[in-house]
């Protein structure tokens, strides 16, 4: 029985915990905050609850796993988990609106159809076979396995099949997911849904590798869910998990350093008395800037490893309380697109990034019960990728946030109460990363930009967890994270992942 210290208590690092008690070590989690869950966190006031992090999970496999493989049990015992039907209703800037079915394919051809016309629904279809050959050829080296030693291969063919395009008497093949949707599918309204799924991780459809396709794929194959109470009571459930295996958590007992041995930790240091704690293995939920200052004169990463991600994005979250119940049939989802595309990108991702004047919005109204005083009122939820750091501006944008969520809340000023903002500091508050950034899933080729430092690191017994090393951000990355380092610790080097 090996002594871990765990830095943070966000999902990944918690997910890593409960694997790694059940296997028999002794856990302790150092956790800066005085609470568990990192970014999947809630506010409540007057009766109101919110989510502030993620609204909706996809891939739940990935948690079922966790509870089976750490309890013999069923996640659905745990938590209320259900499949969000539509799938998202889309607003699109000229008007257009249709509502997706969840998990069903030949249902969301059909939408595409009668909203769109009978060419986007087939266009769309053939779109998702070539995305699912994308995911079949990544998933399990960017999800399911331990980073690659020669990652490059990785960095460098794009997996996703594109069509081959003519233009200009050449013959080419889409790179990007701009051009998948500009080539492929031939609609700005699909383009818009497309680059959706991109934008939504803090992502530049113009530069994003054609292969963030499987993004969409996993909301339409796998579906997405909500889980009763808001996405809380997941990080709730697997803290509970982490108790039964008898890992010890330490709120507000933030690490200062890592101690290292003769090329090997030691131990993680504590609290303004860098008090020592001994651990023969350390599991750092930490951002890679964070990593190294703990890591101090003893650099926990080479020139040969993948290169810490820059330039993640951030987001605003507008929480509004409304009077009046919730409508029966109202989607949980909306999807508010941008007005105008490019002035959206060239805000976001230009050289000095801003928020910009006319966001797309996502609107999520989940009529759970738990999530208002009475039922005579409604709990909404506005998010916006905006750039981190990008508090500045935060009630303007918010007000603009709200303006374009009008369009999909019949009657919103008038119902309004109040709303509360969150703005990337409170990310930044939360979870330690620097800007309040938020990182994005891991993709292949685009020359490994998009790819996350190995879990393993150049200091033996330290790993790393969470969305900032392999596989990436969102919950399933998090969770299959958890994992790999567990996996890594009791199996070593050989440890290939899951079958």
């Amino acid at each position: 029985m090996a002594r871990i210290a765990v830095i943070g208590a966000g999902t990944g690092a918690m997910a890593a915990a409960a694997r790694l008690a059940v296997a028999g070590h002794r856990v302790t989690v150092y956790e800066r905050t005085e609470t568990y869950g990192g970014a999947v966190r809630r506010v409540e006031r007057d009766g109101f609850r919110f989510d502030t992090g993620p609204g909706l999970l996809p891939l739940p496999a990935v948690w079922r796993d966790l509870f089976v493989k750490t309890g013999r049990e069923p996640l659905e015992e745990r938590v209320g988990l259900v499949q969000v039907d539509p799938s998202a209703r889309h607003v699109f800037a000229d008007g257009t609106a249709v509502s997706l079915p969840n998990a069903s394919r030949a249902g969301v051809v059909a939408a595409l159809d009668a909203a769109l016309g009978a060419p986007a629904g087939r266009r769309w279809g053939d779109f998702l076979v070539r995305a699912r050959e994308a995911w079949d050829r990544t998933r399990r080296p960017l999800l399911e396995e331990p980073l690659w030693p020669d990652w490059e291969v990785l960095a460098g063919r794009e997996p996703y099949p594109a069509v081959p395009h003519k233009r200009l008497l050449r013959t080419r093949r889409a790179g990007t997911l701009a051009e998948v949707g500009a080539w492929e599918l031939r609609d700005p309204r699909l383009a818009a849904l497309l680059e959706g799924h991109a934008l939504a991780h803090g992502l530049d459809p113009r530069t994003a590798p054609a292969n963030a396709a499987v993004l969409p794929y996993m909301e339409y194959a796998f579906g997405m869910w909500y889980v009763r109470g808001g996405m809380r009571e997941l990080a709730r459930a697997v803290y509970e998990r982490c108790l039964a295996r008898r890992v010890e958590f330490r709120f507000g007992h933030g690490v200062t350093g890592i101690v290292v041995e003769d090329g090997r930790v030691a131990g993680v240091r504590t609290g303004d008395d860098g008090t020592v704690e001994e651990a023969e293995f350390v599991v750092a939920g930490v951002a890679p800037d964070a990593l190294e200052r703990l890591c101090g004169t003893v650099p926990p990463r080479g020139a040969g490893d993948v290169p810490a991600p820059g330039g993640a994005m951030s987001r605003l979250t507008v929480l509004l309380a409304l009077r009046g119940a919730r409508p029966e049939g109202t989607p949980h989802r909306t999807v508010v697109h941008a007005a105008d595309r490019d002035a959206e990108l060239a805000a976001l991702f230009g050289a000095v990034p801003s928020a910009p004047e006319h966001p797309t919005v996502t609107v999520l109204r989940p009529g759970d019960p738990g999530s208002v005083p009475d039922p005579d009122h409604e709990a909404v939820t506005l998010t916006s990728v905006v750039p981190a750091d990008g508090a500045g501006e935060a009630e303007a944008h918010a007000g603009r946030m709200i303006t374009a969520a009008a369009g999909a809340v019949p009657g919103l000023r008038e119902r309004l109460l109040w709303h509360e903002t969150r703005t990337p500091a409170d990310i930044a508050a939360e979870t330690g990363a620097a800007g309040g950034a938020v990182p994005a899933p891991a993709l292949a080729a685009a020359g490994g930009r998009l790819l996350r430092p190995a879990n393993g690191t150049r200091i033996a017994g330290l790993f790393t967890v969470g969305g900032w090393s392999h596989p990436g951000g969102g919950l399933p990355h998090a969770g299959m994270s958890g994992a790999l380092v567990a996996g890594l610790v009791v199996e070593g080097p050989e440890f290939r992942g899951s079958q």
